[in-house]
């Protein structure tokens, strides 16, 4: 198990829109019974295969990094960010606007200047962006079964997924059947897992993006300035070992989010 690599993916969306129970559900195949708001960040680790069923299938860890979403904590999440290899965007399928933020999602992890409080959205062009980027990115909507206009919904989140190039599923996160195997969601995850591998592993130009908070320019820039190397020795789990360490404790207040 020592010597299986890994690649790290973000969980991104407003607060309370399921994204607990999302990396729960994909990486232990089983709802979470009660869902806690993450404060700071919470990581699920699932063991993927790679091109399952064919001669180069391998096995590797796939690190969910469930980010929380509070706008109070957004000044500082940043630290959690950097190296990455793909997003998961989340968004709940009752809620209109927790789609509209998406693209603020976006913006605030690969903007300069996201992270410190400063409206750096809308002179972040996302089309010009996901136009030039290799970056893998999914959008999944939420509370599937509690969604009223859900054919409006779902067609819009279709919409960006497009725009972005990504793929877009739409599931209850209570229900493990969302993700049984050979089900359109759990082939079109699957699929976005073995993209993010590729793209780290497997092309020789590729290396993994990382938040750019510390620059002071902003968007657009070339290609070329936006991914760096990100070898390092220390594990991504000791990293938030040693944040955490250096962090107060902050309540964990119990809701139940699906």
């Amino acid at each position: 198990m020592a010597n299986i690599e890994k690649v790290k993916v973000l969980v991104l969306g407003d607060s309370g829109v399921g994204k607990t129970s999302l990396t729960r559900l994909i990486a232990h195949n089983e709802p979470i019974s009660n869902p806690l708001w993450t404060v700071g960040c919470s990581v699920e680790v699932k063991l993927h295969e790679y091109r399952e069923g064919t001669p180069t299938q391998k096995t590797y860890f796939v690190e969910l990094w469930d980010i929380g979403g509070s706008s109070s904590h957004r000044n500082t999440r940043s630290v959690f960010y950097n190296p990455f290899h793909g997003i998961i965007f989340v968004h709940d399928l009752t809620n209109r606007k927790s789609l509209q933020n998406l693209k603020k999602w976006l913006a605030e992890v690969m903007s300069k200047e996201g992270g410190k409080g400063k409206p750096v959205y809308d002179e972040f062009d996302t089309e010009q962006f996901v136009g030039s980027s290799m970056l893998p990115m999914i959008v999944i909507g939420t509370k599937l079964d509690q969604a009223c206009k859900i054919r409006l919904q779902s067609k819009q989140s279709c919409d960006i997924a497009q725009d972005w190039g990504a793929d877009s599923i739409d599931m209850n996160c209570m229900d493990p059947r969302s993700l049984a195997p050979g089900s359109s969601s759990a082939v079109k995850l699957s699929r976005f897992f073995d993209k993010v591998i590729e793209m780290r592993y497997y092309k020789k130009d590729y290396v993994a993006p990382t938040s750019n908070h510390s620059d002071k320019r902003r968007f657009p820039v070339p290609l070329s300035n936006l991914f760096m190397a990100t070898e390092t020795a220390d594990s991504p789990l000791q990293k938030l070992t040693d944040i955490s360490n250096g962090l107060k404790q902050s309540p964990r207040i119990c809701t139940s989010i699906q």
